[in-house]
């Protein structure tokens, strides 16, 4: 008894020892686990938690720290047994070692979990720690034995390539052919045993050659298709890259064993995988194509590949099963709480899961997928799931090869059905097209089939009594002309499907029913629920619009009777419509009006009108807020206003018209032309001071240039009204106009300002009012006005008194219109006989007058010293003719020139001859103006006799007396 007391106490004394490293010592557990010494340590760690290096340089400090301290520690204070259990940790010093490298290992893991060397450094420290030092015998005359092992290594070595060289011969040499030709039966077995003996490292040569064997060999042996897929198989295994020439040779022609359900499995494989991403194909095929692949053998060998119907309702039955019970527990199933520091999901239990080499969950078990799974393919699922789900636009090659499937199962109803599914629930035209063409294929070929067992009729069919073939076949053909008179329809569900808030494609829907008023009232019934009319197309309201028509002419033909309480309530119900624009709201309002004026209640048509155009309490809402409905902003709506106003002036009294006038201009939603209709109005009715008013208040609310178009039928009323009644007040109006008006529009009332005071007033004000005119106007109008300023002082107080005018012009105007003032002026002083003073002005424009652009100054100048002048007045002219083409002879001016000659129908040469010599040009044009001489001196020059003119005629006669003027002479 004492014996197995002392037992039980040792064994809890040593229970207490080895609960040092678990659970894992932290230092909130452990109090002396870091020391002051440590902190630097610990600080350095933190800042640096991602640094390798600093983790393991720690724990190797406190490897060696540990070292050197037990080395100093005296001997255990446990007994010998405990001490000899223990081991290592029998002393503190170890023990308190082993806990601090347990923390840090288990920090530094929690950083790198990967680290294979950490890892191997951890449990090799445990095991240090529980089991001792590691001893490693050693062997001796290892050295003396190396040689001889080395010299073995190399003969297996070389045992093993002479046998690969072998092995290769037999396979795919020339020496094994005929050896294959005897043994090909058992060296299937033989070859197999030897691929399976290899490593995996030696897969790629065996597995190479043995593939090119078996493509060589002949397959009409029935062992061969087989062997050529467990090759394949075994292959791979380790290279999957190939599947796709595997794929290719289980469906050759030359293989006559075939394998499509097993090919069909790995194209839906590698189409799936290709879809999540994990799959890319050698030959550069994307999912979608791999997918068509599965479809062509799916087409090809319909009976292999896929379930029958009854299997197929089963399938769904079960899939649908199991979906409804994933859904119930998913909803019974409660939100997780994260229990990580970081917020991650830790797991601590549940089934296993299947995960790959770098640890990520493996997709689950699909019998879909599995090759070697003999169960058959639930195709409308896979379509459905894999195909229609995730290529949307590729609906039309899906639903046809579907509907092929079935044709090809002899399940023509089902294709039917398909068919009829794919087209009901495309949205392209493309797709549409493509199943629709695919089943009036279908259908024809059915007929034609048909028609053929109704020419050849079977003897062995005679048992089918109870069946008409000829009633069959006028069902068929009654549904296919059906099928081809609903294509219109077709094409238009098409469309709405694609855009449902399309209001042209249901217009053209309503169309496509024609004289149908039942379908026609259902189809304005349905696009009226469907569409969103904040996401409508243009004219959304015209639905309304026109459906309420559609009860008011008594339907489409008209022959029914008008139902306008049916119309009444259609425009009711789109007057609570919130459309995108306010203008498509007051349009239903005022097409309703129209409907009671077009069947004369015009007191239901003003009352309705009064409901359209009620002003809430604040109107002081923004009509361009978007936010707001249209009905808070119809009241704002010019639109809307014009209508009742209209329909007040037709059907109203004046005083009430007036009302909605002044409605209109108190909301500050007029324009220009609801003024003048305003005042038109009251001038109609003969309320003159109140169309003026009405003037007066237009032209304070708009400004110019709208307020210019007010002002001068203004001016004109009131003018007309007046006469020269109202001298003051009419020119207090003329004044208002002109205080704002900009020089670009002045114009228009400065004349009729000056008519007004020429036809009532005074002439000095008119004149004065032209002279006023001539400095505000822009530069284009001043010299008309000038024009006419000058007509009319000339009118009034002869030619002298224009000569201010002209002078005050020519400071006035721009350079290109002071040249032509200029030739005016010059031709009013002649005509007052003032040569002198007409010298000196073509004197003063010449410096404005390119002699290479305006050339008809010139000659004018010109003429008149020919006239009027004498050869100093002559000389004098050439000379400013001379310094004003060297001031213009610049290459912009030259250009200039040019413009100016081709516009004038000038030819090239003789542009070329007068921008040499403009001097002798103008001699020339003075010379051949007149026969005669144009001065006479008192005598010859002999230099200037002996001088040929090069322009004159050869016989030309000469005048000796005719006085030649040198252009180098100076005066």
């Amino acid at each position: 008894m004492p014996t197995a007391v002392s037992k039980t106490s040792s064994l809890e004394e040593l229970t207490a020892q080895l609960t040092i490293s678990f659970p894992v010592p932290t230092p909130t557990k452990v109090p002396d686990l870091v020391t002051t010494k440590d902190l630097h340590r610990e600080e350095d760690l933190l800042r640096n938690p991602s640094s390798f290096r600093h983790w393991w340089t720690a724990i190797q400090n406190v490897k060696e720290t540990a070292s050197s301290s037990q080395k100093l520690e005296g001997p255990s204070d446990l007994t010998l047994d405990i001490a000899a259990l223990l081991g290592p940790l029998s002393s503190p010093t170890p023990r308190k070692t082993f806990q601090r490298l347990t923390y840090l290992y288990e920090a530094a893991l929690a950083q790198f979990p990967t680290s294979f060397k950490l890892w191997r450094s951890y449990i090799q420290t445990r095991m240090s720690f529980v089991l001792g030092k590691l001893i490693i015998k050693k062997r001796a005359g290892g050295r003396k034995k190396f040689p001889e092992m080395r010299e073995a290594l190399e003969e297996e070595k070389e045992d093993l390539e002479q046998w690969e060289g072998v092995l290769m011969e037999l396979l795919v040499g020339k020496s094994g052919k005929l050896l294959w030709q005897h043994l090909s039966v058992h060296s299937c077995g033989s070859q197999r045993c030897l691929v399976y003996g290899y490593s995996t490292s030696q897969y790629s040569t065996t597995h190479s050659a043995r593939l090119s064997f078996r493509i060589r060999m002949p397959v009409t042996q029935s062992k061969g298709g087989a062997t050529t897929v467990a090759v394949y198989r075994r292959y791979l295994s380790v290279d999957p890259s190939i599947i796709e020439r595997y794929t290719a040779l289980l469906l050759s022609p030359e293989n006559p064993f075939p394998r499509p359900l097993e090919t069909a499995k790995l194209l839906l494989s590698l189409a799936r995988k290709a879809a999540r991403g994990e799959y890319t194909s050698p030959e550069g095929k994307s999912p979608y194509q791999l997918l068509c692949d599965f479809l062509d053998v799916m087409e090809q060998y319909a009976e292999n590949v896929g379930m029958d119907v009854d299997e197929t309702e089963a399938s769904h039955a079960e899939i649908a099963a199991k979906e409804e019970a994933a859904q119930a527990a998913s909803a019974n199933q409660t939100e997780p709480q994260a229990v990580s520091k970081t917020g991650d999901l830790i797991r601590f239990a549940g089934p296993a899961v299947v995960v790959d080499a770098q640890g990520k969950a493996l997709p689950t078990y699909d019998e879909d997928e599995d090759p070697l799974s003999t169960r058959k393919l639930n195709i409308e699922h896979i379509i459905f799931q894999d195909g229609l789900q995730v290529y949307k636009d590729q609906a039309g090659r899906l639903w046809t090869g579907l509907a092929t499937y079935w044709i090809k199962r002899g399940e023509f109803d089902r294709a039917q059905a398909i068919f009829e599914k794919g087209i009901a629930s495309v949205l392209t035209i493309r797709d549409f097209t493509q199943i629709f063409d695919s089943y009036a294929e279908f259908s024809e070929s059915l007929i034609s089939a048909m028609m053929e067992g109704l020419a050849n009729p079977d003897e062995e069919d005679d048992e089918d009594d109870e069946e008409n073939p000829e009633e069959e076949l006028d069902a068929k053909m009654k549904e296919f002309e059906e099928l081809m008179d609903r294509r219109p329809f077709l094409v238009n569900d098409v469309l709405i499907r694609r855009n449902a808030n399309d209001v042209q494609e249901w217009e053209k829907r309503v169309a496509l029913w024609g004289e149908n008023d039942e379908k026609v009232a259902e189809t304005y019934t349905n696009a009226l629920s469907i569409i969103n009319p904040r996401r409508a197309t243009a004219n959304f309201h015209r639905l309304y619009i026109n459906f309420a028509k559609f009860y008011e002419d008594g339907g489409t033909t008209g022959q029914a009777e008008a139902d306008l309480d049916s119309a009444r309530k259609v425009l009711e119900k789109a007057t609570k419509v919130n459309f995108k624009n306010v203008d498509d709201l007051a349009e239903v309002w005022c097409e309703w009006s129209e409907l009671e004026v077009r069947h004369e209640n015009y007191d239901e048509a003003i009352r309705v009108m009064q409901r359209a155009a009620v002003v809430p309490k604040n109107p002081k809402i923004n009509y361009h807020d978007h936010t707001l409905s249209a009905q808070a902003r119809l009241f704002k709506s010019l639109k809307l206003w014009s209508f009742y106003v209209d329909l007040e002036e037709s059907l109203g009294a004046v005083a009430s018209t007036k009302a909605v006038y002044d409605k209109i201009l108190e909301l500050r939603i007029a324009n220009a032309q609801i003024i003048v209709n305003y005042a038109a109005f009251l001038e109609e009715n003969e309320y003159f001071e109140d169309s003026f008013k009405v003037y007066e208040r237009g032209v304070e609310l708009f400004t110019f240039p709208v307020s210019f178009e007010i002002w001068n039928i203004y001016l004109a009323k009131f003018m007309k009204r007046y006469s020269g009644a109202r001298i003051e007040r009419s020119r207090d109006l003329f004044e208002q106009a002109l205080e704002k008006c900009p020089e670009k529009s002045c114009k228009p009332i400065f004349m009729m300002y000056a008519a007004f005071e020429e036809e009532h007033g005074l002439i000095k004000r008119a004149m004065s009012i032209y002279d006023r005119a001539t400095g505000v106007v822009t530069d284009n109008d001043k010299f008309e006005l000038f024009t006419i300023y000058i007509a009319k002082a000339t009118e009034n107080y002869g030619l002298p008194a224009t000569r201010p005018i002209y002078e005050r012009a020519l400071e006035i105007l721009p350079d290109r219109q002071t040249a032509e003032m200029c030739l005016r002026f010059a031709s009013m002083e002649r005509k007052l006989g003032e040569i002198d003073r007409a010298r000196a002005i073509y004197a003063h424009a010449s410096q404005f007058c390119d002699p290479r652009v305006n050339p008809n100054f010139w000659a004018e100048w010109n003429s008149f010293e020919i006239e009027t002048g004498s050869e100093d007045t002559f000389r004098e002219m050439l000379r400013i003719k001379r310094s004003v083409q060297a001031q213009f002879n610049t290459e912009a001016s030259y250009l200039a020139a040019q413009m100016a000659v081709k516009e004038n129908g000038q030819d090239d040469e003789e542009d070329e001859e007068e921008i040499a010599d403009p001097m002798a040009a103008t001699e020339r044009q003075a010379g051949g103006g007149k026969p005669g001489p144009a001065f006479v001196a008192a005598k010859s020059n002999p230099n200037i006799e002996q001088r040929e003119e090069p322009d004159a005629p050869a016989g030309a006669p000469t005048n000796q007396d005719e006085i030649h003027i040198s252009d180098d002479e100076d005066l």
